[in-house]
């Protein structure tokens, strides 16, 4: 079978670009509205994408008086898309750091089943310094003390997805036995994190459990990813880093014993889409005008370490500044940063409105056909298996992408022309980890 495009859409209310949400046709408190998201996931259908994602920050990072923030819990909100679309994946973020297993394992059971077998959850261990105290965390463990922690914490999710064997499930009325006891099973866990009996409270879902989806590009994430992840997104500023990015992370997941294939890598690319160039350029511009730096200019004065007054924004970055590995949480995003200042001789102004446009993601700036050639050089050439599509405005944004890209990549043989699957394994071309549940 011919190799195909993966594209997934991340989804954030008003749009991925910092000051979208000020444009006058934007609506500020569209991250409120739940039939908003019902039209985005329905637009996403409709180019008959692998999925939408919901990122999730379980505290606030920055001021309120920035932007509109996506305050909804991510999960509750997969729960209504369910019920609002037929195909499309969803997926939601959830901590490993702030979470308890067996909760979470039946959250994501419970939507999966809800929703026919098209859940994903994008595994984080997050610990911005605004966020532990909400949970009582005030020590900051390190990257690796996380990853280890959020590996038992995956270990024990699976173990309970996996408590059901597949054939558990009986019905039968007329002897009235609904399941075999026999084939419901204790895990018994007990380990560093984590003690927990099971079984979960569900049997596996339509697709047998949930995949697993991972944003960390660390190298602690790439190893997790490597161990555990199905899907990875992943911000890389050129085709170059892509591919290495790429090569490696297959690499370690094929020295695991795992098959390459089953491990799909989907780097963001930001969408800033016209009829023409000039016309793409001049909607990126009048974004970028409406960016107020205040905000922007004392969080990267936080990130290098260096006073907002020395932070000049008419000069390139100080020599001296914080070392990636000084960095607490959010690593290999200030690597890819800093690289990029120091790569392209930004000043700060410029690497402001650089961050702020695009989130430290590649951003794309032109005609669909141009769009498309860059998605089909990256898919082609071994720097991804698709794409995180993150439009800079929604809705505009998205229908962009869905009604002048989609098409584009359809002639080029490079993507689906209808859904082939009904879950988001087989959107994937995940292999069923176990048989599907039958709900009728």
């Amino acid at each position: 079978m011919k190799r195909q495009l993966h594209l997934n859409t991340f989804i954030n209310a008003v749009g991925h670009h910092e000051a979208a949400w000020r444009r006058a046709e934007a609506v500020p408190n569209w991250n409120l509205d739940i039939e908003h998201y019902k039209n985005l996931a329905r637009i996403a259908e409709r180019g008959t994408l692998d999925s939408i994602f919901f990122a999730d920050i379980q505290g606030l990072i920055s001021s309120p008086s920035r932007r509109p923030g996506e305050m909804l819990d991510p999960v509750v909100k997969l729960t209504a898309l369910a019920e609002a679309t037929e195909r499309i994946g969803l997926i939601a973020t959830a901590s490993t750091t702030f979470d308890d297993p067996f909760n979470l394992a039946r959250r994501f059971s419970s939507i999966d089943i809800i929703s026919g077998g098209r859940v994903g959850w994008n595994v984080v261990t997050s610990i911005a310094k605004e966020i532990g105290p909400n949970f009582g965390v005030t020590e900051f463990p390190t990257p690796e003390e996380r990853y280890e922690r959020a590996g038992e914490f995956v270990d024990v999710v699976l173990k309970l997805w996996d408590s059901w064997e597949p054939d558990a499930l009986i019905v039968d009325k007329a002897r009235g036995i609904y399941a075999d006891e026999d084939k419901v099973h204790r895990i018994g866990h007990v380990g560093k994190y984590y003690s927990v009996q099971g079984p979960a409270l569900l049997p596996p879902t339509p697709q047998g459990r949930p995949i697993i989806v991972q944003a960390g590009s660390s190298g602690p994430g790439i190893a997790f990813a490597a161990k555990y992840a199905e899907a990875v997104f992943t911000a890389q500023g050129t085709v170059n880093e892509g591919r290495a990015f790429y090569a490696n992370l297959k690499s370690q997941a094929t020295a695991l014993g795992r098959n390459p294939e089953h491990l799909h890598v989907l780097p963001g690319i930001v969408t800033v889409i016209g009829g023409t160039e000039a016309e793409a350029q001049a909607k990126a511009q009048a974004l970028d005008e409406l960016i107020v730096l205040d905000y922007a200019h004392v969080h990267l004065a936080e990130q290098t370490g260096v006073p907002v007054e020395e932070l000049d924004l008419d000069k390139p970055l100080p020599a001296h500044i914080r070392r990636p590995e000084e960095i607490v949480d959010g690593r290999s995003r200030y690597e890819i940063s800093i690289g990029m200042a120091r790569r392209e001789n930004l000043t700060v102004r410029q690497l402001l409105i650089r961050l702020n446009g695009s989130r430290g993601h590649q951003k794309l700036i032109g005609t669909p056909e141009q769009v498309a050639d860059v998605i089909e050089m990256w898919f082609t050439t071994g720097a991804s298996d698709g794409f995180n599509i993150m439009p800079a405005t929604f809705p505009d944004g998205l229908e962009d992408f869905v009604d002048h890209v989609v098409p584009i990549l359809r002639r080029r043989g490079l993507f689906r022309d209808a859904y082939e699957a009904t879950t988001l394994r087989g959107h994937y071309g995940l292999p069923q980890s176990a048989p599907a549940l039958q709900l009728a």
